[in-house]
């Protein structure tokens, strides 16, 4: 499966940019992936209904991820709860051939992973799948990752129960994409630490000097 390079830009979804921010603010300080325990996003709580904990066994040539969230609104869309269920056991022989090679990349990469697929309720609506992934380091290697999961209809209302199970169509991917790029987050309306500033002279006034100061 191959997975194109991106920016942040690349995330459609306000609420999933603002977790991702929060990631790249943390990775901005020694450019990796940080621990699970220093992400404390605003407004987590907001978000929990569409968020999913995995934590990762490197023990095995191929890493092994376990749910560790239940209730969750996407669960709804698989038919059931899945907590400290494999995921590959989750998702099943159909689906595990879309969704497992997302998951290892991100872990693979230790870096945000984005994908986009089209899905059919049973109804037969489009709605379109959004998935990020950011991944936390214990020890240098990826121990947990969570998963933010948006649904949306063009068409507008749709059936999210059994979305990614009720019929016979597979997923269509739309967009596999490694967050790679421009890795940092600068809070909007600030000045970057040692960044110039400089006060010209106003024109035709002789009395004021040009002044530069460094900010840091």
């Amino acid at each position: 499966m191959d997975f194109a390079s991106a920016a942040p830009s690349v995330v459609k979804s306000i609420k999933q940019r603002d977790l991702l921010n929060t990631w790249l603010r943390l990775y901005a300080r020694h450019h990796t992936a940080p621990a699970i325990w220093e992400y404390q996003p605003a407004r987590l709580e907001e978000e929990l209904s569409d968020l999913i904990y995995y934590t990762v066994d490197n023990s095995t040539p191929t890493p092994r991820l376990t749910i560790q969230s239940e209730g969750t609104r996407i669960s709804r869309a698989y038919g059931h709860t899945g907590k400290g269920i494999l995921l590959e056991d989750y998702v099943g022989p159909r689906l595990a051939p879309f969704v497992m090679p997302v998951y290892r990349e991100c872990i693979a990469r230790a870096l945000p992973v984005y994908s986009v697929a089209d899905v059919d309720d049973i109804y037969g609506r489009v709605v379109a799948y959004e998935r990020l992934l950011l991944p936390f380091l214990t020890d240098d290697k990826v121990s947990h990752v969570i998963a933010s999961l948006k649904t949306f209809c063009e068409d507008g209302g749709f059936e999210i129960k059994n979305l990614l199970r009720g019929n016979d169509a597979l997923p269509r991917p739309k967009l596999r994409t490694v967050i790679d790029r421009d890795l940092f987050h600068h809070a909007p309306g600030r000045i970057a630490a040692a960044d110039v500033v400089e006060f010209a002279d106003q024109p035709g006034d002789p009395s004021v000097t040009a002044e530069i100061i460094e900010l840091n």
